[in-house]
């Protein structure tokens, strides 16, 4: 069985696709990545419309500046650690899509807050075969169980929280998503031989999809073709992250099936879930991008040997906040990736991006101070309508805690709640 992309044949005629089954659905995705962003490199110069070209950070998303909306001057206070209590500064992502300080733990009572990710899956992914997606591109086993200051590893591994003390596990491995969203009821041995045969889980629907191409419109067998096509191309890059991880640097140890660079697996973890939404297997998705204090290094960007937490203590020396900046600009273009993906995917009368709400951020402004306060975020899609692009919101520095911004996106899913974390009212700017 092969979940479908939804076609013009499945629209009854004369009816407004409102009207139907099809109607659009909402999507959401939400991205964390730890250590803020380079000072002077991301805050546009003005409120209000989004200049032609956008600050150095966010120029990969100068292609859908009319779908993106920049907010400064946030307060993640959920991050800084509660009176009397030390730490947390980095041990806290989990914080980023809930708003609520976690419990200062390294033993099993952890204890954050329900993610809006889960909340939203409660309300639009009830009728998916997966409710959400979880994914991650750095190993979470790196660390022991205390992460650092008597906080739990939990709390840096995960942003995503069914309840405040039930943690989802992030899936590092693409093999493991793809056969989530495809897998065919066979065991892992009969899976694995398939694979050596270099055989397609679609060879043995060829002959149902040729009858179903027959019966449909010319756009959809295009869409058809398009998207069978699309499953193919992510089995081959599949096929090769497994064989090339067999070849890891021996200071890298790399799970089977997870591909040896970041680039190459930020970009497969991306494309399968855009081919999920596709497929409306699931509408609710998030990626870590890489854990607090980790010393990866990005080859594919320009700053290509600087080291991600090394950097961001920059010292206030404008080479290294340079070199940082690049690091940030790096992983908005993988941000754009999955945009891109997205914008090109048509679903109903308009793309999967018209459907979507793609939020990005950190949890710290400058990395080098270790404060929680002027952190960076973007929102990117329409939404159904219900959000305005090209923008640049601006707040007063420390007086909006990010619990508003995150109230303000279930609101756009109507989930009315009067607070949420440390919210303190809602963005009504948003």
């Amino acid at each position: 069985m092969l979940a479908l992309p939804l076609l013009e044949a499945m629209v009854p005629a004369a009816t407004a696709l409102a009207q139907t089954a099809a109607a659009p659905k909402p999507r959401f995705v939400g991205l964390f990545v730890p250590h803020g962003m380079a000072p002077g490199y991301w805050v546009p110069e003005k409120e209000g419309a989004l200049p032609t070209e956008l600050p150095f950070n966010w120029k990969p998303l100068e292609p859908f500046a009319k779908q993106t909306t920049i907010l400064s001057g946030l307060h993640s206070r959920s991050a800084e650690p509660p009176p009397g209590v030390t730490g947390a500064d980095h041990w806290v992502a989990a914080a980023f899509l809930c708003a609520n300080k976690p419990r200062k733990t390294a033993g099993a009572d952890v204890y954050a807050g329900t993610t809006i990710d889960q909340i939203i899956a409660q309300k639009i992914g009830r009728e998916n075969l997966l409710p959400s997606l979880q994914m991650t591109v750095e190993d979470p086993g790196a660390n022991s169980s205390n992460c650092g200051e008597g906080y739990s590893c939990t709390y840096t591994n995960t942003i995503s929280w069914a309840s405040p003390t039930s943690p989802l596990p992030m899936e590092l491995n693409p093999q493991v998503v793809f056969e989530r969203m495809f897998g065919d009821g066979s065991t892992a041995e009969q899976r694995n031989m398939r694979r050596k045969r270099d055989q397609s889980i679609l060879d043995s629907l060829n002959s149902s999809l040729s009858r179903l191409r027959r019966d449909v419109s010319a756009p959809d067998r295009e869409r058809l073709d398009s998207y069978a096509e699309n499953v193919r191309e992510i089995e081959r890059r599949l096929e090769i992250a497994m064989k090339a991880s067999n070849v890891a640097p021996e200071d890298m140890p790399v799970p089977v099936g997870v591909p040896q660079t970041f680039d190459e697996h930020v970009k497969l973890q991306f494309s399968l879930l855009a081919l999920a939404f596709e497929a409306d297997i699931t509408r609710v998705g998030t990626l870590l991008f890489a854990r607090d204090l980790t010393g990866r290094t990005y080859p594919a960007c320009e700053a290509p040997t600087a080291s991600f937490h090394g950097v961001s203590h920059h010292g206030e020396d404008p080479r290294q906040i340079a070199q940082l900046s690049k690091i940030n600009q790096y992983h908005v273009k993988m941000v754009a990736y999955l945009v891109e993906k997205l914008a090109k995917v048509k679903d109903g009368d308009g793309t999967l991006l018209d459907r979507s709400l793609v939020l990005y951020g950190s949890n710290m402004g400058n990395s080098n101070q270790h404060v929680h306060y002027d952190v960076p975020h973007v929102v990117i899609g329409g939404l159904n309508g219900k959000v305005k692009g090209g923008r640049h919101i601006a707040v007063p520095t420390k007086t909006v805690p990010t619990g508003n911004l995150l109230v303000s996106v279930l609101e756009k899913y109507d989930i009315h709640q009067d607070s949420f974390g440390d919210s303190t009212g809602r963005l009504e700017a948003l």
